[in-house]
């Protein structure tokens, strides 16, 4: 468990047992507890009656806990003080018995007042009753406990914020995913273990308790209110959620009749307008894509001011980090106007993925998350069409593609036991991996039956758990909807073959084609190879970090095979053509008139495409002479693929240059900012190994090949989303790169709203840029430092913080980075991983960066849990900036002095890995790079 003994001293959880021999139900209609009045926990110290377990040990040994005792009933009682910052409960758990036992077993995250048996490593307490208990009787078992507000991002705990006028102002909010609900309060704390909940919360009149369900308020006689929530619907526990705030909200109500409300601090509650239109607008998009109306009343959304990650989707009570939900037309700028609308997008798809069908454990978190994270580019492309969201699709995949091509990723469904390894599941694999899996099955199965099968799915487990295996035969039911409704099953390969998406008459087998995908680690290369009038195929796991020619080649390709949903397009027609490649070599008919082929239209399929001989070289004379002929995610996808191989040794880094070359004509954003990508990575590396001549010649060469697209560029924020993103992504590069006009225009702007203190609103979409220029100066770095501390708008001091880490001076880098890590006064700790991982991708920073995560690594640990994104964050972040052999030295020793708590992060390996790669793209290409730019710029 990665809770350390500082944690557990710092919650002091106590329980007092009211009940040790379980009270049958058939002989106990009501039980009941002292009323809660105190406002502390009771002296944990006191006397308690003994326990005569005389020599029993610990009954039960895995880390899972046993299924002959499930709880059926949760009745909460919670009354938390936010002025001591603690909080004291009850808990009424209604038990069924399915053997005989004299044991419960259940979690709790330490040891208990009185001296029944508890395993700290494994969180669980055993409370023996003497009496047997009967399995197919059902019992109650009555606890009291009490702890202090947590102060860390788990568990029930403490968030604050500052109102204008200086005052602190305290709440309590929950997050239990994965496995913190235990921190909270006893409970059986595993997801298969579903119950309904009934939750009261005490509280002082000048206070808002929020819960999953609606609430009914009365007042007690010593003027406390006391909150009864409505029994909520069964459900695990880490959805359950609850709050303590003085949050105003605004509401509205959807179609059918659901109240939807979001909820802020007081003085951000302008902010809070667009995420309620958003929620209401893809809420009725939901009810109607799955047929599934929303099973609660009411659904809240709150931003929290102290939140790890971007939100949580707890039934009827989401959470959310500020930046994830607030929206400032004033100073949000478009990526974050998408931004937040693809995070409530996510959200609201886990009330029916993960919430109404949650995975039985947490090795197929992605049945949460993939799907979450693929509905949010359906929802959002349907409900926002002018977002643009299918821009970003691309990204997702080739992100997911970046960690499955190195040899430390692992399988979509992997084991996962201890809470730390949990944690470690919630990660690219699970969500962008997940969502690109998910893609390439719509498309091979077409729109309509995937609707139609995940309809089936969460129909038949509603209320319940699945599996992988419970997916597949959902969507491989392949009736019409008409039949489905009616309650038909139809497993029929002709009915499969009238909708049309078996591929060549491919027999369909999911179950296998998707086993492939999802119990297999890595990602496929297909070689393609014109012989005659037939492309001849050849599959294979695809690494960046390991050539063919590499004596460990053979071992790393053992046993590695897909099935492959091949698609392709030729310059004869404009059909779509489609394979199932079932083996390592195949072959297609193409045509001998054939001129050019294009492999994975679209980029619909997971997997990279190599061209072999000519290949290439015929896309590259085609993007020159007619790049329209290719749609915008089919040429991204080639400039993606392309220096993908350059980084594996298999094509020429001038081959992948050439390929670029045509990004004049360009007028899509979207390949035209994946090329620029790849040459701004180039810049950044070379300019972080202090290599000036290389530095000085690929800054010239993208300011004069990119000068047309940069000076069409406006200050402002006018256009479509995707002109946004240009011109945000495009000036924050010119910049950096010392363009002496974006550089002047910058400076500019800055001065005149530095004159205007700080009333003059910038272009959001260029306000992080104008910083930038701004926090090169000492008088500028000290400003923004000051409005950072005042403002009230997340997105805003997000761009503030990215600025502030800019700057060259390294002293200041070393007091920002050391200053938040100590403090987290005027930067949150929450945002302490994101600073950590700016200041490591400035070239003046990195080496400052990686020093602090390992002096201060004890402390971040404490403040993020081992596991935790934040951490594999950091870990990443750093790390990823080296390129030597003396850099993965100095990273290796590292992670063996910390031995016993980085064998249990899978993300030492993938760090690792991460550096072998730059080291293999330095070796294989910095000598084409310098010839390559030599012969341009001459």
């Amino acid at each position: 468990n990665n809770i350390s003994a500082n944690n557990f001293s710092t919650i002091m959880f106590w329980v007092r047992f009211l009940v040790l021999a379980l009270l049958s139900q058939a002989g106990v209609t009501q039980t009941s507890s002292n009323p809660i009045h105190a406002s502390a926990p009771p002296n944990p110290t006191e006397e308690q009656p003994p326990l005569n377990t005389g020599s029993l040990s610990f009954p039960w040994s895995h880390l899972r806990l046993p299924e002959n005792i499930v709880p059926l009933h949760y009745h909460l009682l919670l009354h938390p003080n936010l002025t001591i910052l603690s909080y004291i409960g009850t808990v009424r758990i209604e038990l069924q018995v399915q053997n005989n036992t004299n044991w419960v077993v259940l979690h709790k995250p330490c040891s208990p007042v009185l001296p029944v048996l508890h395993n700290p490593t494994h969180e669980q307490v055993a409370i023996f009753s003497p009496r047997v208990l009967t399995g197919g009787q059902k019992y109650f078992l009555l606890l009291e406990f009490g702890a202090e507000l947590g102060e860390g991002f788990y568990g029930f705990y403490r968030s604050t914020y500052r109102t204008s006028t200086g005052e602190t102002r305290t709440l309590a909010s929950t997050h239990f995913e994965p496995t913190s609900a235990r921190m909270a309060f006893p409970c059986f704390d595993e997801p298969s273990f579903k119950a309904n909940y009934s939750i009261s919360i005490r509280r002082s009149p000048a206070h808002t308790a929020l819960s999953n369900m609606p609430v009914q308020t009365v007042v007690l006689d010593d003027g406390l209110m006391e909150d009864h929530f409505a029994v909520s619907v069964r459900m695990s526990s880490y959805l359950v959620a609850f709050i303590v705030c003085d949050f105003r909200s605004v509401s509205a109500t959807t179609a059918s009749g659901v109240k939807v409300s979001v909820y802020a601090a007081p003085e951000k509650w302008e902010q809070t307008h667009y995420a309620l239109k958003a929620a209401v607008k893809l809420l009725e998009f939901y009810e109607k894509y799955f047929n599934i109306s929303y099973p609660l009343p009411k659904q809240d959304l709150v931003a929290i001011p102290d939140f790890q990650s971007g939100a949580m989707e707890n039934w009827g009570l989401i959470t959310f980090r500020e930046t994830s939900l607030l929206y400032d037309p004033t100073t949000s700028s478009a990526s974050d106007r998408l931004w937040v609308t693809k995070v409530i997008a996510h959200e609201l798809a886990h009330q029916w993925f993960g919430n109404l069908v949650t995975m039985k454990w947490w090795n197929d978190i992605w049945l949460n998350e993939g799907f979450a994270t693929y509905m949010e580019y359906i929802s959002v492309d349907t409900t926002y069409p002018k977002l643009r969201v299918e821009d970003y699709l691309l990204d997702t995949c080739f992100v997911a593609i970046g960690r499955d091509s190195l040899n430390s990723s692992r399988p979509i469904s992997s084991v996962a036991e201890s809470p730390t390894q949990i944690k470690e599941m919630f990660d690219t694999v699970s969500y962008n991996k997940g969502a690109c899996v998910l893609h390439m099955l719509r498309h091979y199965l077409t729109d309509q039956v995937f609707q139609i099968g995940i309809m089936r799915y969460l129909r038949r487990y509603s209320y319940s758990n699945a599996r992988n295996q419970d997916l597949w035969d959902s969507l491989a039911n392949t009736c019409s909807e008409e039949e489905f409704t009616s309650g038909g099953h139809c497993y029929s390969n002709s009915q499969s073959a009238k909708n049309g998406y078996l591929y060549a008459g491919e027999h369909l087998d999911l179950t296998t084609m998707m086993n492939t995908w999802t119990l297999q680690t890595g990602v496929p290369l297909v070689t393609v190879a014109r012989q005659g009038s037939r492309l001849v195929l050849k599959q294979e796991r695809f690494l960046r970090t390991t050539h063919p020619s590499d004596p460990a080649w053979p071992s790393l390709q053992q046993g590695y095979l897909w099935h492959i949903p091949l698609t392709y397009r030729t310059d004869t027609s404009t059909s779509i053509h489609r394979h199932l490649m079932t083996t390592l070599t195949d072959s297609v008919e193409v045509g001998e008139e054939v001129g050019w082929v294009k492999v994975n239209v679209d980029m619909a399929g997971y997997y990279l495409v190599h061209y072999d001989g000519p290949g290439w070289d015929d896309l590259i004379q085609l993007l020159k002479d007619n790049h329209t002929a290719l749609s915008f995610m089919d040429r991204t996808h080639l400039i993606h693929n392309a220096f993908q191989l350059t980084t594996a040794g298999r094509l020429s880094l001038d081959k992948a240059l050439d390929l670029i070359g045509y990004l004049r004509s360009e007028s899509h954003t979207v390949p035209l900012l994946q090329g620029l990508a790849y040459l701004e990575a180039f810049y950044r590396m070379v300019e972080r190994m202090d290599i000036p001549d290389l530095t000085q010649n690929l800054s010239t060469y993208i300011l004069w090949y990119f000068r047309g697209v940069i000076d069409r560029q406006t200050w402002s924020d006018k256009g479509s989303v995707s002109e946004r993103r240009l011109r945000s992504e495009l000036l924050s590069l010119a910049c950096h790169l010392g363009d002496l006009p974006c550089l002047e225009q910058a400076q500019r702007s800055f001065t005149h709203w530095l004159d205007s203190n700080s009333t003059l609103s910038l272009p959001a979409d260029v306000t992080e840029t104008v910083y930038s220029v701004g926090a090169q100066e000492d008088s500028g770095w000290a400003s923004l430092l000051h409005i950072y501390t005042l403002s009230l708008s997340e997105t805003h001091k997000h761009k503030i913080l990215s600025a502030l880490a800019s700057s060259r001076d390294t002293n200041k880098l070393h007091r920002y980075v050391v200053g938040a890590g100590s403090r987290g006064e005027v930067i949150r700790t929450q945002d302490l991983d994101s600073l950590i991982v700016m200041v490591a991708r400035n070239p003046k920073g990195h080496h400052l960066a990686w020093s602090c995560v390992q002096k201060y690594w004890s402390t971040l640990v404490d403040k993020f849990q081992l596991g935790s994104f934040s951490i594999r964050n950091i870990i990443i972040g750093t790390t990823g900036q080296f390129f030597s052999t003396e850099e993965l030295t100095e990273v290796r020793v590292f992670f063996e002095s910390i031995h016993e708590q980085a064998s249990q992060l899978r993300v030492t390996q993938v760090a690792m890995d991460n550096i072998q790669k730059n080291i293999l793209w330095l070796q294989r290409n910095l000598g084409t790079l310098r010839s390559w730019l030599d012969q341009q710029i001459d």
